[in-house]
């Protein structure tokens, strides 16, 4: 039965509401390296990214250990939003963050089926750069919450899922945020 091991992308020098495509700062790339040092044992493992930025320079450290370069996934990337202006996109995401998934506009429906999907399809046990709500729909799915956000997922934190190719199954979650999403 694989393994995921989900890791949110270490803190950025924008929040999404402000840039949708930007890299890590200073803190983000610490992180980066400790979550790194901390899979180190488990691996080589397969590595998944999204194709932001953020996701990529996270998982950076632990392709150079491990020596083998990961395969970016755009299913795992972050939530697909059509609101260019900033102010507005940050309104949409808040509301987005508070709501159940069965009250979201339905190509979100399509965009979750597809995080789900990508993540069932692993054969292999695998770490996963991504983002805040694609780990939501991860555990949310694995434990039946339907729920956008059921959890706060801290940078560089690590949630552990088991599948069956059927069927996602939460081990833990990683580490909670402390501070404001947005």
């Amino acid at each position: 039965m694989p393994r995921l091991y989900l890791v949110r992308h270490g803190r950025p020098t924008a929040t999404y509401s402000d840039a949708r495509d930007v890299g890590l700062d200073p803190i983000g790339v610490a992180q980066a390296e400790a979550v790194a040092a901390g899979l180190a044992p488990l691996g080589p493992l397969v590595v998944l990214m999204s194709p932001l930025r953020r996701a990529r320079e996270t998982a950076a450290p632990l392709e150079r250990t491990w020596g083998r370069p990961g395969t970016v996934e755009p299913a795992i990337g972050e939530i697909p939003s059509s609101v260019a202006d900033p102010t507005a996109r940050g309104a949409w995401l808040r509301r987005i963050l508070q709501a159940r998934w069965g009250d979201v506009e339905p190509e979100l429906h399509a965009w979750r089926r597809g995080v789900v999907d990508a993540l069932l399809g692993l054969r292999e046990s695998s770490v996963i750069f991504t983002h805040y709500i694609a780990i939501n729909v991860a555990a949310g799915t694995a434990t039946g919450d339907d729920r956008v956000t059921s959890f706060s997922p801290a940078h560089c934190s690590v949630t552990v899922v088991d599948t069956d190719g059927g069927a996602l199954r939460l081990l833990e979650r990683g580490g909670e945020a402390t501070t404001p999403f947005l």
